[in-house]
C-alpha cells in the first residue's frame, strides 16, 4: 500500500515538474539545440564528405566571421528583450531591439567587406559575394532575434520549428556542391532567410506589429546600461570559439582548421543541455521565479545529462570521427580534452544567468575578460607547443581556472552574508 503510494505520489511529481515553466521551456530549447548542433555535426560530416578539406577550412572561417559580425551587432539587446519584455510593451521592446540589431549588422558588415578586400587572401573574392555575405548576415540577425523573442515569451516551441527550418541546409550542401566554399556558406544563409520570414510571420499571427523603424526611447534608458553591460559580456564569452578557427587556420593550416570544428562541434554536444538550462535559468529569473530554488534544479539536471553524454562520447567520439573520415580520428585526444571541459564550463553558465537575473552584469563582464584572455593566450602559447591538442588544453585550464574563482566567489558572499544576519 506504502509502495502503490509512493510511486503515486513520484508519477504525481515527475507530471508536475514537467509543467514547471524551466523545464517545459528548457525542453524546447533542449530540444531545438540537439537538432541545431546535430544538423550542423550532420552538416559538416557531409561537408567534408562533398567537399574538400581546403573548401572546409575556408568555409569554417568564412562562417566564423559571419558569427562574429552578428556577435558584435547584437549590442547586448538579446538580453535586455529577456529580461525586460516582462510587464513592459512588447511591441516596442521588440521593435527597438531589431531596429538597432539590423543597423549595426548592416554596419558592421560593411566595414568587414572593406577589411577583406586588403587582406592577402580574401574570404570575399567579388562584389557579388559580399552582396551575397551582406543579405545573408542582415536575414541571420533578424532569425535570431526573433528566436530570442520566443524564449523571452516562453513560447520556446517556436524557436523549434525555426531549427526544423534550418535543417533543410543539409539537402542545400548536395544543391550547392559546384559553389565550392560559398556553397558551404550559402546551405546555412538560404535556412537563415527562411527561419527569419517564419519567425516574422509567426509574431504577427500573435499580433505582433512588426516595424524595422521603431526606437522607443524610454526602453533605450531603462536597457541601455544592462544592455552595454551585456553586450561586452557575451562577446568576450562568445569572440573565443569564433577567433580560435581562424587562429588554428592561419597557425596549423587549413586541413587542422578542419579537424579541430569537427572534433569541437562534436564535443559541445555534450554541454547543450546544461545551456538550454541556464538559459531557461535567465527567463524564468526575469519573470520573478525563485532563484534559489531554480539554480538547484538546473544545476543537478545539467551535471547529470552531462555525465551521461560525455560517457557516450568517450566511449563512441573516435568511431564517429573515424566515420566521417579517417584524417579525422587524429582529433580524438582534443575531443576528450574538450569533453573534460564542460563540467567546469556548466558552472560559468549558470553563474552568468544568476547575476543576470541580478542585474550584477559588471561581475560577468570581469570573469568573461578574464576567460577571454586566458583561452585566447594560453590557446596561443599551447598551440605553438602541442600543435592541435593545445587548444583543448587551454579550454581545460581556462574552466578549472574559472571554477575555482566562482567558488571563491560564492564563499565569500556566504560568509559575508553571514557576518551580516550576526
Amino acid at each position: 500500500m506504502k509502495a502503490t503510494v509512493s510511486i503515486s505520489l513520484g508519477l504525481k511529481k515527475i507530471k508536475s515538474s514537467l509543467y514547471d515553466p524551466l523545464y517545459k521551456n528548457s525542453f524546447f530549447l533542449v530540444l531545438s539545440r540537439i537538432l541545431n548542433m546535430g544538423a550542423g555535426f550532420v552538416f559538416w560530416v557531409i561537408a567534408a564528405k562533398l567537399y574538400t578539406v581546403e573548401d572546409v577550412g575556408k568555409a569554417t572561417a568564412l562562417l566564423s566571421s559571419l558569427g562574429l559580425i552578428i556577435l558584435l551587432s547584437r549590442l547586448g539587446f538579446d538580453f535586455s528583450l529577456i529580461r525586460f519584455i516582462a510587464g513592459s510593451d512588447k511591441n516596442q521592446v521588440f521593435n527597438t531591439c531589431l531596429s538597432i540589431t539590423t543597423a549595426s549588422t548592416l554596419g558592421i558588415c560593411l566595414f568587414y567587406i572593406v577589411v577583406d578586400s586588403f587582406l592577402p587572401s580574401p574570404l570575399l573574392p567579388g562584389a557579388a559575394y559580399a552582396v551575397l555575405f551582406t543579405v545573408v548576415a542582415i536575414l541571420n540577425s533578424v532569425s535570431v532575434l526573433t528566436g530570442n523573442m520566443f524564449w523571452a515569451l516562453r513560447n520556446a516551441q517556436h524557436y523549434l520549428t525555426q531549427n526544423i527550418i534550418m535543417s533543410l541546409r543539409l539537402v542545400l550542401l548536395f544543391l550547392l556542391l559546384n559553389l565550392h566554399t560559398f556553397g558551404i556558406f550559402l546551405s546555412m544563409g538560404i535556412c537563415h532567410g527562411l527561419a527569419s520570414l517564419l519567425g516574422v510571420f509567426l509574431l504577427k499571427v500573435k499580433g505582433f506589429k512588426i516595424n524595422f523603424l521603431e526606437v522607443s526611447r524610454p526602453f533605450l534608458k531603462k536597457s541601455l546600461n544592462f544592455s552595454l553591460g551585456n553586450y561586452f559580456s557575451n562577446n568576450l564569452y562568445e569572440a573565443p570559439g569564433l577567433i580560435l578557427p581562424i587562429m588554428v587556420l592561419h597557425l596549423l593550416g587549413e586541413a587542422n582548421a578542419a579537424q579541430y570544428y569537427i572534433s569541437f562541434m562534436l564535443g559541445n554536444l555534450t554541454i547543450i543541455i546544461p545551456a538550454a538550462l541556464s538559459t531557461s535559468l535567465f527567463v524564468e529569473g526575469s519573470h520573478e521565479r525563485p532563484l534559489k530554488e531554480n539554480v538547484i534544479k538546473s544545476g543537478l539536471a545539467a551535471y547529470l545529462s552531462l555525465l551521461f553524454c560525455s560517457f557516450l562520447i568517450f566511449f563512441l567520439g573516435k568511431d564517429i570521427l573515424g566515420f566521417i573520415s579517417k584524417d579525422y580520428v587524429k582529433a580524438f585526444p582534443l575531443l576528450r580534452l574538450v569533453v573534460l571541459s564542460n563540467f567546469f564550463e556548466v558552472m560559468l553558465l549558470i553563474y552568468i544567468a544568476v547575476q543576470n537575473v541580478r542585474m550584477k552584469v559588471r561581475y560577468n563582464v570581469k570573469i568573461n575578460l578574464l576567460r577571454f584572455v586566458l583561452i585566447l593566450g594560453l590557446g596561443y602559447f599551447f598551440i605553438k607547443k602541442f600543435y592541435l591538442l593545445g587548444v583543448g588544453w587551454a579550454l581545460l585550464v581556462t574552466y578549472f581556472f574559472l571554477t575555482c574563482i566562482i567558488l571563491f566567489q560564492i564563499w565569500r558572499e556566504a560568509a559575508v552574508k553571514a557576518e551580516t544576519e550576526n
